[in-house]
């Protein structure tokens, strides 16, 4: 997915401009979660998000979503990983 279509998509679906969030290499986040609804695009690199044990790995171009309070754990690739996200309440 391209910048413009993510943008697009967000605008459709009343979700607000993102944020550009930038992770180190390696890095890890434990098992948690967050009171908000997630849409992401991948810009660079990479981010493993793992739901009730299953391990999903998204790479530059990749949508990646995370329902209100869904409990997952995040781990990052060897560049590290920017994407931009929107929350929603």
């Amino acid at each position: 997915m391209t910048k413009t279509e993510f943008l697009s998509m967000l605008a459709q679906e009343d979700f607000p401009a993102p944020v550009l969030v930038t992770r180190e290499a390696n890095g890890f986040l434990d098992t948690h979660s967050h009171p908000f609804e997630v849409k992401a695009l991948v810009i660079q690199g990479q981010i493993n998000i793992t739901i009730n044990d299953i391990k999903h790995c998204h790479v530059t171009g990749d949508l990646f979503h995370l329902l209100n309070n869904q409990v997952h754990t995040e781990s990052y690739g060897i560049q590290g990983v920017e994407y931009l996200a929107s929350r929603k309440d």
